[in-house]
């Protein structure tokens, strides 16, 4: 039975008939051509397909489309559209945090949800923050220091 599920993605309402059971990363991907959100491991551990629902991180795959109704969703592309984003992805770029990139929507994701709600996080809470997204290639010792470059370079707009 197709629904129509009204919401905000990225800062714009956008509204989609479908199944409500469908999960949210494949409407993502396939109805909205989001293809920044990644899928992994299809059962919400290891953080490739993260989005911020309602400004919570979430996985989207196991989050089906039908909760969405009148919620809002910002994806990486989103993200990567602000100012903070793009302060995030400058630092994850300028201290190697980058190899496969895989990961790095969902990291990207992590160190937004976590920068707006603590402007000048410790190492552990870095480590906290980001600890339900996998990196295989990387190693997380280069995405915390560019956590914290972020952090560094973003100052007091990660207050506004």
């Amino acid at each position: 039975m197709e629904t129509k599920i009204c919401f905000r993605l990225n800062g714009k309402d956008v509204k989609i008939t479908t199944d409500p059971l469908r999960r949210l990363i494949d409407v993502l991907r396939e109805d909205f051509d989001l293809k920044g959100v990644k899928e992994g491991c299809s059962e919400g551990e290891c953080g490739a397909c993260s989005v911020l629902f309602n400004n919570k991180m979430v996985t989207s795959c196991i989050i089906p489309i039908g909760a969405a109704d009148g919620q809002e969703i910002m994806t990486i592309e989103g993200v990567s559209a602000t100012e903070k984003g793009k302060i995030i992805i400058e630092a994850f770029a300028d201290g190697g945090a980058v190899q496969c990139g895989y990961c790095i929507p969902g990291m990207v994701i992590a160190a937004y949800y976590l920068l707006s709600n603590n402007p000048d996080p410790t190492d552990d809470e870095i480590r906290l923050g980001i600890s339900g997204n996998i990196c295989r290639c990387t190693g997380y010792d280069l995405i915390v220091e560019s956590i914290h470059l972020a952090a560094k370079r973003g100052g007091a707009i990660w207050k506004s």
